[in-house]
């Protein structure tokens, strides 16, 4: 069986809601793409066929690629999420050694990550170094440009 895909409400709920905008409208489109391609006559030298083939392909790879994390995915409720030790679902207050900054991440599973919202995945380096920590730990992780340290100032919900 699959590693599970740990997600937070929020987070199954986009993936099922991109996956009922799959399929419901963005194949329709796609249909509509190739019908409207296939009247322009000669599919050799046609691109705009080509390119309403390769959509409908993306379409239909990322429908079965929603559907497979679906089966594996575990969400994480609200009362499990804890704040004694850094885990998904948790916002975590950090001290960034080297930048002499104070951040916050939310610790979120890898289909929700968004690193400009600060929200990072438990797969990355800094989530991973994160995970397990306590308030007071500093953790340690590499970057490109080397070892980075974050000292843990808060743990929430």
């Amino acid at each position: 069986m699959a590693e599970p895909i740990v997600v937070t409400p929020e987070g199954l709920k986009k993936l099922q809601d991109e996956l009922e905008y799959l399929k419901s409208t963005k194949r329709k489109e796609n249909v509509e793409a190739i019908r409207v391609a296939l009247s322009f006559g000669d599919l050799s030298e046609n691109s705009e066929y080509d390119e309403a083939k390769t959509e409908q392909g993306k379409t239909e790879s990322r429908i079965i690629e929603l559907e497979e994390m679906l089966k594996n995915v575990k969400v994480i409720s609200e009362n499990e999420i804890k704040t004694d030790i850094v885990n998904v679902g948790n916002v975590v207050l950090v001290f960034d050694v080297d930048f002499d900054e104070e951040i916050e991440y939310s610790v979120v599973g890898s289909t929700e990550a968004n690193p400009i919202e600060n929200k990072i995945s438990d797969q990355s380096p800094i989530g991973k170094a994160l995970l397990g920590a306590k308030v007071g730990d500093t953790v340690t992780f590499e970057t490109p440009g080397g070892e980075a340290s974050l000292k843990i100032l808060k743990i929430s919900k």
